[in-house]
């Protein structure tokens, strides 16, 4: 036992969790081993996110001394990419790692916690989560599902997506066909384009062959090793998920059952899991922007035109509005969204923004 207990507080200190509220005195509260199972969206070995999973089973094996190991399973092994809220909620798996708007079909209140369009960036909606009232809203949508949900990682500001023809005009986004989930995909809806979500293993073949048209899926940071840059040359901005955040899904009656302290290594290990998947996603999206600019320097990278990014901001504040009379919920996670956004981002204008206004006017 006290083998174990030295174990926890070593790595405690190592990995600078006591500020995460595990204590450094961790007394095991049983010797029983637990063995849980972790399904997600992401296909073996998929960089970043599929680190995300790992990095946060090896937190948890080794913070347990061994009393908790998951085992992760990807889509490969489950057959079922899109399918994990499901086997979360009926405890076929006890654990699951994909992103909340996935599951806009079953509650369109989950969209909200990934991102906004025109939203708030990474860390302006962490800020959100953990201390502007997030957590507990999230909390408010998935208890009715048995489901808990957590930050399982953000790609920071994501790109427009790629597109085999230019965006000139509103007009263009009539009839398109692309690949973009959450509340995004209601707004192209609106303008005309006819919005599908494909698993991320589909994407390339569903854009060669033009069932697609166009696909976003994150940036540089994932995107160059998919290929897209064979097949659709011009590569846009951002608008619609400013500060994407992945999700952890634990079944509420499986953590339930598991002893205190345990409880408390599993959440310290998601959340500082997600954090590294931040971090990485920084790192990855610098690395890989520099070699698509240096060995294919045929993508042209564009920002859409002001008119198209104006409709795309007035169609997404109708629906928002539409969405808001709907569901009192929806209306209380909008507001708290707004809200905390409004007050934030004065602070992000006059720290961030200003800096790199001010670095760039001395260029």
């Amino acid at each position: 036992m006290k083998k174990s207990i030295f174990v926890k507080a070593a790595l405690v200190v190592s990995l600078g969790l006591s500020s995460l509220g595990l204590s450094a005195a961790v007394q095991a509260d049983d010797d029983k081993k637990y063995r849980w199972k972790l399904a997600e969206t992401w296909g073996p070995n998929f960089p970043i996110f599929g680190d995300t999973t790992k990095n946060m089973a090896k937190m948890v094996k080794e913070m347990s001394n061994g009393r908790l190991t998951i085992r992760i399973d990807s889509s490969n092994k489950h057959k079922s990419a899109l399918g994990i809220f499901d086997f979360v909620k009926s405890g076929q798996y006890q654990m699951g790692h994909s992103a909340s708007y996935y599951w806009k079909g079953k509650n369109f209140n989950t969209m909200f916690f990934t991102t906004v369009p025109f939203g708030m960036i990474a860390s302006e909606q962490h800020a959100w989560f953990y201390y502007g009232g997030g957590m507990e809203l999230m909390k408010k949508v998935y208890d009715q599902y048995g489901i808990m949900s957590f930050p399982g990682g953000n790609t920071g500001n994501q790109m427009g997506g790629w597109f085999k023809k230019e965006i000139n005009s509103v007009e263009d986004f009539k009839g398109l066909k692309m690949r973009i989930p959450g509340f995004a995909g209601e707004v192209l809806a609106k303008l005309g384009a006819k919005p599908t979500n494909i698993p991320a293993g589909e994407l390339y073949t569903a854009l060669e062959r033009n069932t697609i048209d166009a696909l976003e899926w994150v940036g540089p940071s994932l995107d160059l090793r998919m290929g897209f840059h064979k097949v659709a040359p011009y590569y846009y901005t951002g608008w619609h998920e400013p500060g994407t955040e992945l999700q952890f899904m634990v079944n509420e009656k499986a953590y339930n059952s598991l002893p205190k302290d345990l409880q408390k290594i599993l959440t310290v290990a998601m959340k500082v899991a997600a954090y590294d998947m931040y971090s990485q996603s920084m790192h990855a999206s610098g690395v890989n922007l520099a070699s698509l600019k240096k060995d294919y320097p045929n993508v042209q990278m564009r920002s859409f035109p002001k008119p198209v990014m104006n409709a795309l901001m007035v169609a997404n504040d109708e629906l928002l509005k539409e969405f808001a009379a709907k569901d009192p919920l929806t209306a209380e996670i909008l507001k708290s969204l707004n809200d905390y956004k409004h007050q934030v981002r004065a602070w992000t204008n006059l720290s961030d923004r200003a800096y790199l206004d001010n670095f760039d006017a001395k260029k």
